[in-house]
């Protein structure tokens, strides 16, 4: 791009920028309730599955459903199965997935420079390009150990990207947007007459599934 033709794009990028602010200030905020909190746990290992309440096969037909994508009985081999470690000059060379917001697609972008012609179609689109690739907000995805108490104790919990804001100008970040929920065992004791009772009861765990560019409060 040269010099007047980039002169050109920040100028529209700048404008429109300024058009579309309010809409930013007004956009709904998602969820902030996830990732989820670590669990206290009491460290008396008298709260733990003994050998004989590990069978593999029993355990999964208690489960059922066995998603894999998300749940490893074994430690995983890589910890990061995403996009965890990337720097943000990596982030922001990602192409973005999936359809163009309709934020960023429907900017008016048809603004006169002085009395020389609108720009062109093919600036437009880089202009948009840009903007969707910095405001992306993918999902970093990472296999956490719940512990004995959880079966399967691996799961693939995803995080959205916080080392720098998503916006022009700055302020607003990547959080949580749209989740999803397996099902894992989890291991629960109570007392009974005086007994610990023990068993294997079905919990829902949440996995963000989707993160986006929102207000930071």
């Amino acid at each position: 791009m040269d010099p007047p033709q980039c002169l050109v794009a920040v100028y529209l990028l700048l404008v429109s920028l300024a058009q579309c602010q309010h809409y930013y200030l007004l956009r709904p905020i998602p969820s902030d309730t996830l990732p989820l909190l670590e669990l206290k746990e009491d460290p008396d290992p008298i709260y733990d599955p003994r050998e004989k309440d590990l069978n593999e096969t029993e355990l999964r037909s208690a489960l059922g459903d066995f998603d894999s994508r998300f749940l490893s009985v074994s430690p995983p081999q890589d910890r990061y199965t995403g996009n965890e470690d990337l720097e943000e000059l990596d982030l922001q060379q990602q192409n973005p997935t999936g359809l163009m917001p309709k934020d960023i697609k429907s900017l008016d972008l048809d603004v006169q420079w002085g009395k020389k012609r609108k720009a062109s179609k093919k600036l437009k689109r880089r202009l948009q390009m840009w903007l969707w690739s910095y405001s992306f907000c993918p999902v970093l995805y990472a296999w956490n150990d719940l512990g004995a108490r959880f079966w399967p104790r691996f799961v693939r919990a995803g995080s959205c990207y916080s080392k720098r804001s998503c916006s022009v100008p700055e302020g607003m970040v990547c959080k949580p947007a749209k989740s999803t929920h397996i099902t894992l065992l989890r291991w629960r004791c109570v007392q009974r007459r005086g007994a610990l009772k023990c068993a294997w009861i079905p919990v829902q765990y949440p996995i963000i599934t989707e993160c986006k560019c929102s207000c930071a409060n």
